[in-house]
């Protein structure tokens, strides 16, 4: 596989490791630092808007960069750019509540555009045909990290508090910086003459998926998706875990962990096995997680409440796998369809109506858990998710499944 994927692939990919690696240990440890200096609920939200917030904003303008300037350079410098800053943090003794919480926004603005060089660059990393075995490694690797991150950053807080952690997280990608440094990459960049054009370029994202209907419909289908299952992970199961079935705080852990733990099977089963024909599972991947999420309504239900966490485990692990056979096929369909010199901007385009949306869902399922039985809630939402799924299904497979040819006819 090694030799398969190529030097620049390895590169690019050891250096995202190194850089989650302390990107995880440092999101361990603020969490426990701002609940230890403030005891705050509402001081943690916070810092999450202070992440989500300048991210939204800032996304289209960073798809516009990611198209026009060189991509290598953008990864390779933010990534640069934020070791600075965290040695910064670390040399300033920017430790207080209010420093960090402007460090996070910086974090975040900083991170938007990294994000526009990956999304444009990757794909150009491998062959086509090797993307969903590419995207699988990649990903195999950074959810074994997740899982071992937060016992490691834990362990790292406990024995030298946020100034290690941050510490850690500076060097990571210093590391990260040097890999992708390292990449042979070349791109004609088209340098913005003018404030006017990057209007011109992100309105040109959005119009881009309009104007191809096989992206029209995957991206629409995506964002409803989300939109009705989010709360379910986000706002339901913390309920249901916590104040319905009164777990620890550790088995509640140990679900989250089932569930990155199916993925990472999913994406050893991609990357290994499936490579690029596990796009031809992906409805049937679809509609297998999608049954699996209608057990979480009998978790739900007092006759199962004997059994409601090997029940959680089990079925988070099968979710993990399915779910993974679903977005790795659907990112390397996109990947491959969406032309170089307007994918930065579509990729950014993308992830700002998923984030732009995601909010919507947990604001109406959040008061809903108030005067809705929650397994009768959980079935809506699966059953409103069933049958748009099979609404799509049965009128744009073809669209799906073949996606990219009236994509190259937008462009031209």
């Amino acid at each position: 596989m090694l030799k398969t994927l190529g030097r620049n692939f390895w590169l690019y990919t050891v250096g995202r490791w190194i850089s989650q690696v302390g990107w995880v240990i440092q999101d361990i440890a603020v969490p426990l630092y701002v609940l230890d200096k403030t005891g705050s609920g509402a001081m943690m939200s916070a810092f999450v808007m202070a992440e989500l917030i300048p991210r939204l904003l800032v996304n289209p303008i960073a798809g516009v960069i990611g198209d026009r300037y060189n991509r290598k350079h953008l990864m390779a410098g933010f990534d640069l750019a934020r070791g600075i800053l965290l040695f910064s943090v670390i040399a300033l003794n920017l430790l207080d509540i209010k420093s960090l919480l402007a460090i996070q926004v910086l974090m975040s603005l900083m991170g938007s555009f990294f994000s526009a060089g990956i999304s444009g660059m990757f794909p150009d990393l491998v062959r086509k045909d090797q993307l969903a075995q590419a995207n699988s490694t990649l990903q195999s690797g950074g959810q074994v990290i997740r899982i071992i991150g937060p016992i490691v950053g834990g362990i790292i807080y406990a024995l030298g508090g946020i100034r290690l952690a941050i510490l850690i997280n500076a060097v990571s990608f210093f590391g990260s910086g040097l890999f992708e440094m390292l990449i042979e990459y070349h791109w004609e960049t088209q340098k913005l003459s003018g404030i006017g054009e990057i209007w011109e370029d992100m309105v040109e994202g959005f119009r881009f998926i309009r104007d191809s209907k096989s992206l029209l419909v995957l991206v629409s289908f995506a964002v409803i998706l989300n939109t009705l299952l989010n709360p379910v992970f986000a706002v339901i199961l913390p309920y249901l875990s916590r104040i319905t079935l009164r777990l620890s705080s550790v088995q509640f852990g140990s679900i989250e962990t089932a569930a990155t733990l199916g993925a990472l099977a999913g994406n050893i089963l991609i990357a290994g096995k499936l490579k690029e024909s596990s796009e031809k599972l992906l409805f049937k991947a679809l509609f297998a997680q999608l049954a699996i999420m209608f057990l979480l309504a009998l978790v739900a239900h007092p006759a199962f409440r004997s059994i409601a966490y090997p029940m959680l485990i089990a079925i988070f692990i099968t979710f993990g796998v399915f779910n993974t056979l679903v977005n790795i096929p659907i990112f390397a369909k996109l990947q491959r369809a969406v032309p170089n010199e307007v994918r930065a901007r579509f990729f950014s385009a993308f992830e700002t109506m998923i984030m732009a949306t995601t909010p919507l869902g947990m604001a109406v399922a959040g008061p809903l858990l108030d005067v809705v039985e929650m397994p009768l809630l959980i079935a809506a939402l699966v059953t409103i998710s069933l049958l748009i799924s099979g609404y799509y299904y049965i009128n744009f497979k073809e669209n799906v499944m073949n996606l990219g040819s009236d994509v190259r006819e937008v462009v031209a």
